[in-house]
């Protein structure tokens, strides 16, 4: 018989992956370690401390679990709860819904919409202009008199820049709305929310995407953008969403702002933190920048590794759909389940010295794109790019990194980012 959540014990008691503070300090490598150690299908409380206020979840440390709960989109769902630990009402799942939280086939429908504009060919095409940029951010970071925030000067910079075109937000604009990502998808840090999503006062947006209001001013924007563009098409993500239909019903004005507003949040969010933490990286291995500069035919392995160490997504959630098992755990139909991709990426199994940074790293099945299945990041390609233009300019132009102060972390457990990283770029003579 299945214990009802509520009632079970903490599988590793006083063991928190959950709040936000923790990560605000630093990823919990040591508590992901004894979790796979001690219990890989573990039952984990939730409480106030977190400010997720739900029964509880198995929570799911090992690589191949990951794999197999992401792949078996049937057994464990995307739709049914949502993507986010946070337990939702029913209106609050609808309204809330996004790509993400969909299943095959409405998700696969949604996907082919945009899929075309993130393929690998469609990706290649920006190279130059990502080269162009990067070389660009890059000679200004290393002007600079004494150190600069990499974040600000780089890697926040090129997504941004690379996504506006192929959405199809103004570049006059793009300060503004990125700056309410930045509002939105940060909920939990005061830095940026103007309403922290584990206080009690969020309640009043629990309908909205990350219990943000900022949402609403994204959703005002965006309409304003689609009335544009439907008296003036373009070839943009917008453009391409203004009047899409899906199974023969013409998507809904919320799901539209949705869809655009995830696109926005992925396209720019997660490959940043990539970027931060791929110089982060080279100024910890000095001798690893050198070995790729020495060794130029490593840049594919050192893009796959920087990814693997950054994994910018710490966490995604799904929800049994039926009684179910894993490693001799009983999982109940309903039970909520997180795939812990960072703890994944640094299983031992599958990474042999997994806190090691190596740039030649063979085989690296990293779940940063995450563990297969329908779900696997639209955006991966794009991601790539921006890793390798980004490693090829350090390795051409940068001598050495030296990190300036300390690295300062988004209080966030859904993205493992940084929103400071002081950094002098020492250039080659």
């Amino acid at each position: 018989m299945t214990v009802p959540p509520g009632e079970r014990p903490d599988s590793i008691p006083g063991l928190d992956i959950v709040s936000h503070d923790v990560y605000e300090r630093a990823m919990p490598y040591a508590a992901y370690d004894r979790f796979r150690a001690e219990a890989p299908v573990a039952w984990v409380n939730e409480g106030p401390h977190n400010g997720h206020h739900g029964v509880g979840f198995w929570s799911l440390t090992r690589w191949d679990d990951v794999v197999e709960v992401h792949k078996d989109w049937r057994t464990f769902s995307s739709e049914v709860g949502g993507t986010e630990i946070e337990e939702l009402e029913p209106d609050a799942i609808v309204a809330r819904r996004t790509m993400l939280e969909t299943d095959p086939p409405r998700h696969t429908r949604l996907r082919q919409l945009v899929n075309p504009a993130f393929a690998k060919p469609t990706t290649e095409r920006y190279a130059a202009g990502a080269r162009h940029l990067i070389d660009e951010l890059l000679a200004a970071a290393m002007r600079a008199d004494g150190p600069v925030d990499v974040v600000g000067a780089l890697a926040r910079e090129l997504p941004i820049r690379m996504l506006v075109d192929i959405a199809g937000v103004p570049h006059a604009d793009a300060a503004q709305v990125f700056h309410w990502t930045d509002q939105i998808v940060y909920n939990a840090d005061p830095d940026y929310s103007p309403a922290v999503s584990d206080r009690s006062d969020t309640d009043p947006y629990r309908l909205l995407p990350f219990r943000s209001p900022v949402t609403l001013q994204v959703f005002e924007y965006l309409d304003r953008l689609v009335a544009a563009r439907r008296a003036d098409p373009g070839v943009d993500l917008v453009s391409v969403l203004t009047d899409a239909v899906v199974d023969g019903v013409a998507l809904t004005d919320r799901e539209r702002d949705t869809f655009l507003l995830l696109l926005l949040i992925a396209g720019n969010e997660t490959t940043r933190h990539s970027l931060t933490q791929a110089v982060v990286a080279f100024a910890e291995h000095p001798d690893e920048l050198a070995r790729l500069r020495a060794d130029p035919t490593l840049l594919d392995t050192a893009v796959e590794e920087v990814l693997r160490v950054a994994c910018p997504q710490i966490h995604f959630r799904r929800t049994a759909t039926v009684d179910t098992e894993l490693r001799g755990q009983r999982i109940a139909a309903g039970d909520k389940v997180v795939t812990w991709y960072a703890a994944a990426n640094t299983d031992p199994a599958a990474f042999p010295d997994p806190y090691r940074f190596d740039i030649a790293r063979t085989p690296n099945r990293h779940v940063t794109f995450g563990g297969g299945g329908p779900h696997l990041c639209l955006g991966q390609w794009m991601a790539r790019l921006e890793v390798r233009v980004l490693l090829e300019a350090l390795v051409r132009d940068v001598a050495r990194i030296e990190l300036a102060g300390p690295v300062e972390r988004v209080r966030s457990n859904f993205i493992n980012g940084v929103k400071r990283c002081p950094a002098v770029l020492h250039p080659r003579r």
